[in-house]
């Protein structure tokens, strides 16, 4: 397939993992096999099917993993909201993680309907 390093999305989602990571850090120190588990999980889970589905191949396959990082994104985003409705976050360190979070997904849902579409 392709070297996922270089397609934008992954980059965008690599950057997420590591912003979710650096601010989970401050999480209460029991949520650590709760919602910082659930949340780095999720995050990292994005990242790593966008790598594996352009390691299979066929463009099905790349759909395939893309719509896991679709739903991997949806569970990061509901973790946010929980995390910034429990205080873990700040508002705007809610917003700003949201915003990455909705952007990776835009683009997954993008490229999930070019593969779609070119089928």
């Amino acid at each position: 397939m392709q070297d996922y390093r270089k397609l934008k999305v992954w980059q965008k989602a690599h950057n997420l993992v590591i912003h979710i990571y650096q601010s989970t850090a401050r999480f209460p120190r029991e949520e650590v096999f709760g919602i910082t588990s659930q949340i780095r999980r999720a995050s990292t889970s994005i990242a790593a099917n966008i790598a594996e589905g352009c390691g299979r191949g066929t463009n099905a396959d790349f759909a395939r993993f893309v719509s896991m990082g679709l739903g991997s994104a949806n569970e990061v985003e509901y973790f946010l909201t929980l995390s910034a409705d429990l205080g873990f976050l700040s508002a705007a360190l809610h917003q700003s993680l949201l915003a990455e979070t909705v952007e990776v997904r835009k683009m997954l849902y993008s490229i999930r309907r070019k593969i779609v579409d070119n089928s």
